[in-house]
């Protein structure tokens, strides 16, 4: 129904804002003007004005403006229509009425309507009866339990081909009614009509409103070509314009205070709405696609920053993809998502049934913010060890930031995601220890480089020739093969590689793994370089070399070269316990500590040490790892 200026100007002349809004904030007069205390956020002193001359309200503490009509949509979470049809209620004004093309095919849409209720109804007895055993015995299995299918309105529709469309027809119905409704299908080659959904579990769908429009239906055989079956589009369904559970979603917000807004959630699945809003928890979902430009507009008149928690599979990514995209020009300040990721691979059904409603709406609030999540999507598509790679990625960031209509926020989306990327590539750490105390710069910027001189050579090499060879060897084969130091992060991170002066560099190995999913040999190496270990690099080449390890060897297999790094590094390990293990019991002689104790110690140390030099511990396809 459409409103014409006149008809709204006289609905807002015939009200007084101060005795609308007065009814939900408490008032007092101040000069020409009402004051309260805001109801969008909790203040202790009113910023909240409502002037009745020029009819509207400000709220200086959200931002918040508008009339009457506005008030209603933002406190009571009604639609425009809606806020229309309460004010005219307290004006005494008759709604317009609609033309007579308007007027029949309303009542075309309130008999087909009259159908659907009476379906639901049908489809909730026979749930009840002796033909809904399965379908019972499966909700119980999803722990829904009786006392919950009134409220959600579940059934059933047994397998039949013509259950539901005898009983309709017996009330008065005709096919092309059913058809029209999307409860019936009509075979192309003329045959009868026969009931669209068989064998299935039943969900109501409404709109907005809480009005009934369609119905989707949940397979009980195992094997059926469809899990999950959706009514067609039709006079009272869109499937783009609707939302599954976006009424009892709006019952649960209004439930709460408006300055204390709750989470509006986008899920999956039938079954994922029904767990969040029995947690207390609003929640929606499209029809098994991503959110469309009309559904996210539904959504933010409910809520300034949805939710979205798509499954975390292929296909739930793609879906988290589309509606990035689609969103990314309706972006407003105070209008955009957040991104949630319940844990363990689970749905929010699953998480409620094994964890309860608190761990739920835990993991919900974890949420990632949209702007984070378009910059992940964008970084993950491809390796950036290329300058190539990484202006291709800084040119998407451009495109995409520039997407956003509003264009305040489209330059804070810029200059966001492009200080992500200058994150992602700047140094990691400072320049490597090399004997002398780091200095700053003026105002902290790391000394510049200048030419080495001849003392600092000298010193380079005197560096090379301390480092222990087996830790060098150990370095060279990870900035070589990074992918040997999968498994070993955190002991890496902890122990290094055996040898003080290379500690700081197996941190920042680390750390940029862990910052990158995919990280080569080369593009470790430029980081690296970047961050000031040139020198370093280089004498670890020439320690390295003095080793005799075999996985350094050009002519041995990259199975068996990790499969002997691993080894290696467990034994480097071993000796780095037994020296803090020594080093423990020598402090300890005096306390009377057992001297044999400490030879066993030293014994076992000595003889790795020997046995590493000789090369006794090496065998051509890996190792045993060293006794613990």
């Amino acid at each position: 129904m459409r409103f014409d200026d006149k008809f709204l100007d006289e609905l807002k002349s015939r009200l007084r804002p101060s005795d609308v809004i007065g009814r939900k904030v408490k008032l007092k007069r101040q000069g020409r003007e009402y004051v309260g205390l805001s109801p969008f956020s909790k203040e202790k002193s009113p910023s909240f004005f409502v002037n009745d001359d020029k009819g509207f309200f400000h709220d200086f503490s959200s931002g918040k403006h508008g009339d009457i009509i506005t008030f209603l949509q933002e406190t009571e979470r009604l639609s425009f229509i809606e806020a229309i049809e309460r004010l005219a209620g307290e004006a005494g004004m008759a709604l317009p009425a609609p033309d007579p093309i308007a007027a029949q095919q309303e009542k075309t849409r309130a008999g087909l309507a009259d159908w659907l209720e009476l379906a639901a109804a049908w489809f909730e007895a026979e749930l009840r009866r002796p033909v809904g055993a399965d379908a019972r015995a499966y909700l119980e299995r999803r722990g829904l339990p009786q006392s919950e299918w009134l409220r959600f309105r579940l059934g059933l529709a047994p397998g039949g081909r013509t259950g539901l469309k005898d009983y309709l027809i017996a009330k008065g119905a005709k096919p092309g009614e059913l058809i029209e409704a999307g409860l019936m299908i009509a075979p192309d080659d003329g045959t009868a009509p026969y009931d669209r959904f068989r064998d299935r579990l039943m969900f109501p769908i409404a709109d907005a409103r809480g009005r009934l429009v369609s119905f989707g239906g949940r397979a009980l055989d195992p094997n059926a070509k469809a899990k999950y079956l959706n009514g067609p589009d039709t006079a009272l369904f869109d499937k783009g314009r609707t939302l599954y559970g976006l009424a009892e979603a709006r019952k649960v917000l209004h439930s709460v205070p408006a300055a204390e807004q709750g989470d509006l959630v986008v899920v999956e699945g039938y079954m994922d709405v029904i767990a969040c809003q029995r947690a207390g928890i609003a929640a929606a979902a499209p029809m098994g696609t991503a959110l469309t430009e009309s559904q996210m507009e539904l959504l933010w008149r409910l809520h300034p920053e949805p939710t979205l928690c798509f499954d975390g599979d292929a296909a739930g990514r793609r879906a988290a993809g589309r509606t990035i995209d689609r969103a990314l020009p309706l972006l407003k300040p105070g209008r955009s998502f957040k991104f949630a990721l319940v844990s363990g691979g689970k749905d929010p059904d699953e998480v409620l049934r094994e964890q309860g409603a608190a761990a739920l709406k835990s993991q919900l609030s974890n949420t990632t913010p949209l702007v984070e999540a378009l910059f992940v999507r964008e970084r993950e598509r491809e390796t950036l060890d290329t300058p190539e790679r990484r202006a291709g990625l800084k040119g998407r960031l451009r495109t995409l930031s520039a997407s956003i209509a509003d264009k305040d926020l489209a330059n804070a989306y810029r200059d966001d995601l492009l200080g992500r990327l200058d994150a992602l590539f700047a140094p990691a750490v400072r320049p490597a220890w090399t004997g002398r105390p780091y200095r700053q710069g003026r105002f902290g910027e790391p000394p510049q480089n200048r030419p080495p001189t001849a003392e600092g050579v000298a010193a380079a090499r005197r560096l090379a020739d301390d480092l222990e060879p087996l830790a060098a060897a150990l370095a060279k084969a990870a900035l070589t093969d990074p992918h040997c130091i999968e498994d070993c992060l955190e002991t890496l991170e902890r122990h290094g590689f055996g040898d003080p002066a290379l500690d700081r560099l197996a941190q920042t190995i680390v750390s940029l793994r862990i910052a990158s999913d995919s990280l080569d040999s080369a593009a470790l190496h430029r980081h690296l370089r970047i961050g000031g270990f040139d020198t370093l690099l280089n004498d670890i080449d020439r320690a390295a070399a003095k080793s005799g390890a075999p996985f350094l060897k050009p002519d041995v297999t990259l199975a068996a070269a990790r499969s002997q790094w691993s080894f290696a590094f467990e034994v480097q390990c071993r000796l780095a316990a037994l020296e803090e293990a020594i080093a423990s019991a020598k402090s300890d002689l005096a306390a009377g500590s057992d001297m044999d104790g400490l030879r066993r110690l030293k014994t076992e140390r000595d003889g790795l040490r020997r046995q590493l030099r000789s090369g006794d511990l090496w065998t051509e396809g890996g190792a045993t790892a060293p006794t613990q």
